[in-house]
């Protein structure tokens, strides 16, 4: 296989992945901010992210595996193509959950310790109302 094939091979389950997270329709703008408020190191452009769309680049390791973990898919089948498209097995809480719900909670761990309790607070007083 040569390095155009790996790069369309990526670029065609990247989208697979992105459309079975419920981001179908997703642009370099939206995976680029999407991206980086998920990924600690450093935070890639809007041009890189249009390059993974389009089979022009494939992300470092790094970034794939955060790709892979954002999308619930496995780095491998992310990068290669190998084994089944599953989610991947992890011991994460949020596997067995909807993507959308997988977000939420995704977005919930990403705040600090007192944010978190304002947002459980929240939903706890949202659930009491419609009791």
């Amino acid at each position: 296989m040569n390095s155009t094939d790996e790069r369309e091979g990526f670029r065609d389950r990247l989208q697979q992945a992105l459309r079975d997270a419920q981001y179908a329709d997703v642009g370099p703008t939206q995976l680029a901010r999407e991206f980086n408020i998920r990924f600690d190191g450093r935070a890639i452009t809007v041009h890189a992210a249009r390059k993974w769309l389009v089979g022009e680049s494939i992300p470092t390791q790094e970034k794939l595996r955060a790709l892979a973990q954002w999308l619930g898919v496995t780095t491998e089948w992310l990068r290669f193509g190998a084994a089944q498209h599953t989610p991947h097995s992890s011991n994460s809480t949020t596997d067995g959950y909807d993507p959308q719900h997988a977000r939420v909670i995704d977005d919930l761990r990403r705040l600090n310790e007192h944010d978190q309790a304002i947002a459980r607070d929240f939903i706890r007083m949202l659930v009491r109302m419609r009791q």
